[in-house]
């Protein structure tokens, strides 16, 4: 079957959504956390496949100067068939006209998002919520 594409929020199943966060996997994102982070972001992209979200992405985005891509994921059974690369490409059209264009990727797969354009920042920060985990995890170095 192909895939159908979406990006209203009408009709979204944020449990099923949650899950796929879970599996994909990318953490455990609360369906009311997911409704609110959606609802919130310019752009999205859900790609559904026999009735189901097999692929997702948003972008939270001012208009003119910034754009970040985060929540891409893409259910297991679909990783590697480029379904990512449809979702990110999918999202940066609609990021046209931006200054910059922001994302961090899971440790260990920024080769992919290289391979999309991405470069490495310098200059790059932030503060998460769980230091400790986000140190654990490889997304922030030593100081």
């Amino acid at each position: 079957m192909s895939i159908v594409w979406a990006d209203d929020l009408a009709g979204i199943d944020w449990d099923e959504l949650s899950e796929l966060y879970r599996i994909a996997p990318l953490g455990n994102k609360a369906p009311a956390d997911l409704a609110l982070v959606f609802g919130n972001s310019m752009f999205r992209a859900f790609a559904n496949e026999d009735g189901r979200i097999v692929g997702v992405g948003r972008v939270l985005a001012d208009g003119r100067d910034c754009a970040y891509l985060c929540d891409i994921a893409v259910h297991p059974d679909r990783q590697g068939r480029g379904l990512g690369r449809d979702i990110i490409e999918r999202l940066l059209v609609r990021c046209r006209g931006h200054r910059k264009v922001i994302l961090y990727a899971v440790p260990g797969k920024e080769g992919f998002y290289e391979r999309l354009g991405f470069r490495r920042m310098t200059t790059a920060m932030a503060i998460f919520e769980d230091q400790a985990g986000a140190y654990g995890r490889g997304y922030l170095t030593a100081p």
